[in-house]
């Protein structure tokens, strides 16, 4: 019998060469990451665990950390191995549940090992005010020139969503930072989603500085945008009536007609910085090919020179929920993408599905 690893990419392969797939490259849409198919031989990749306890050091009892859903993870390479960081949800919290950080490694880009306990969570800390106990939500991951890694994440109270920050040596031990916007804003503004312009460097998504600065886009129902000098302290792009810089909004009668939301971190092509971004469709005015609350993901090219500056944007949704494990679920219709890695020469992008399980597809194109 053939392995089913090989069946699956040689599939990966054919799409990618078939006349068709080729000619839909060479429109307008050239500028995308395209090719991505969903390994639905493998998906869901990783489900909710009720077996792995964990001594909350708030609580002071032993919680099933991920027992009720897994969902929206980022990657990273590290070792020589994909990481997933991965949001797990237990019975317990208030609000639908207490969210921790779990890691998962595989050597194959499909099977993955996970840790049993959280390697990042809300305890007795200076910052425990604005992350109990809705908990410590969707991480997106980058590194640094000098080897660090940095991660947004959203911090959830119960009442506001807030972006705060972190940094790690080796993914397990982390240091909190607290707000990207301390100085910037009102402590209680909502605000969450980071997703940091990269350069892709070897297997490496490095944060990359524009004009002398880094820069992020960010948001859950517009996209604003921000700059910081050291990853940690960001200041937010302002109109011209001192309002926060709309970059990206949503759009009637498309899949984005609710909100945009930023996906995996932003990078830098040789068209300008591409960003794969999350859509949500309204319930009525939006895309009459899908239903009302969906999320399905899309992609949009900023200049590179002013990274506030929209150039394009896709018209369609490059992934959007079909198959059960997508549809029906904690949310039902979701594709929500926020990780994105290149491994062994093929881009794997990892999901969250209905909000309950995680999932991938996988393009062997070229970075425009």
């Amino acid at each position: 019998m053939l392995n089913p690893y090989f069946l699956f990419f040689a599939l990966i392969f054919l799409l990618n060469c078939h006349p068709t797939k080729k000619k839909a490259s060479l429109t307008d849409e050239s500028w995308m990451l395209d090719g991505f198919v969903k390994m639905n031989a493998f998906n869901p990749i990783l489900e909710a665990d009720t077996s792995t306890f964990f001594l909350d050091p708030i609580r002071q009892k032993n919680v099933q950390w991920q027992g009720k859903d897994v969902f929206n993870p980022s990657s990273i390479v590290f070792n020589d191995q994909l990481i997933l960081l991965y949001r797990g949800e237990d019975f317990i919290g208030k609000y639908n549940g207490t969210s921790r950080i779990g890691l998962a490694r595989s050597s194959d880009g499909i099977h993955f090992i996970r840790e049993d306990q959280p390697v990042f969570y809300p305890q007795e800390d200076a910052l425990k005010s604005v992350e109990w106990e809705g908990g410590v939500e969707d991480p997106r991951i980058v590194i640094d020139d000098l080897g660090v890694y940095w991660m947004t994440y959203t911090a959830y109270d119960g009442q506001v969503a807030r972006l705060l920050m972190a940094s790690s040596q080796d993914l397990f031990h982390w240091r909190k930072h607290g707000s990207v916007f301390e100085n910037e804003i009102d402590a209680n503004k909502w605000t969450k989603s980071g997703s940091i312009v990269c350069s892709l460097k070897g297997n490496s998504m490095v944060a990359t500085q524009i004009n002398g600065s880094y820069v992020m886009y960010f948001g859950d129902t517009d996209l604003f945008m921000a700059t910081s000098q050291n990853l940690i302290s960001w200041t937010i792009l302002k109109d011209q009536n001192g309002d926060w810089k709309k970059v990206l909004s949503p759009r009637p009668g498309r899949f984005d007609s609710r909100l945009v939301e930023p996906g995996p971190q932003a990078m830098i092509t040789q068209k300008g910085i591409l960003l794969l971004y999350n859509g949500m469709n309204l319930d009525e005015g939006g895309a009459a090919d899908l239903p009302g609350g969906t999320y399905s993901a899309g992609q949009a090219l900023f200049d590179l020179e002013d990274p506030s500056q929209l150039i394009k944007r896709s018209q369609t949704p490059f992934l959007k929920p079909s198959e059960p494990y997508e549809l029906e679920g904690q949310v039902n219709q979701v594709c929500f993408i926020e990780g994105l890695s290149y491994f062994q020469k093929r881009w794997y992008l990892f999901y969250g599905t209905a909000d309950s399980k995680i999932a991938m597809a996988v393009s062997e194109s070229n970075l425009p």
